[in-house]
Order: structure tokens, then sequence, then C-alpha cells
């Protein structure tokens, strides 16, 4: 089972590669339109490799997708801890009666009542 999972991130390290070293161009990222930035007098612009850009955009999808599926499942973890504390309130009780109530003798002596 190594092997595959070794296998399968050196495919992705080369596809990685291989998508870095088609993409090395340079390209000039701006925060707003150029006119706009005209206007205003400022201009944010930063210039990177086209596969850098791909890469932090990747990442920054990755990481939202990671935040929003967190969030959406707050409902479930909200239950499952709920449920938890639950069953060691129960677990609680049953130890609780299994010593309060735990029989002296024989069962059969004891219905007998001798």
């Amino acid at each position: 089972m190594k092997t595959l999972r070794y296998a399968f991130w050196a495919i992705v390290a080369l596809i990685l590669i291989l998508v870095g070293l088609a993409n090395r161009g340079m390209v000039t990222l701006r925060a707003m339109p150029a006119s706009f930035s005209d206007y205003l007098g400022i201009s944010p612009d930063i210039q990177m490799p086209l596969f850098v850009a791909i890469f932090i955009g990747v990442g920054v999808g990755l990481l939202l997708g990671f935040v929003w599926e967190w969030i959406r499942e707050y409902k479930e973890r909200a239950v499952g801890r709920a449920k938890a504390r639950e069953v060691e309130a129960l677990r609680r009780e049953l130890a609780a009666l299994k010593t309060s109530q735990a029989p002296k003798g024989d069962d059969v002596l004891a219905l007998l009542g001798r």
C-alpha cells in the first residue's frame, strides 16, 4: 500500500513540475483595473511567473473550500459532541447502578428468600 501512495505522490510531483516548467513566463497581477489605478494614482501590481500564480490560486481555492466545509459541518460536530456527552452520562449512571444494586449472594437463593 505504501508503494501505491509513493507512486501517486511521485506522479503528482511530476505533474506539478511539468506545469511549472511549461508556465515559466512572467505575468503581471493587478489588484485593480489600469484606468481605476490611474485615477487613484496607485498601482498595486506584482510580477511573478505564471505557475506561481496558478499554484497560489489553487492553494487559496483549496483553503476556502476547507474553511467553507468546516463551517458547513458545524451542526454535525455539535450533534456528535452532544451524543458523546449523553453516552458518558449513561455510562456513569450504569456504573452507579451496578455498584448500588449488586447482589450479595446467589440469585436463586435470593429469590427463594434464603
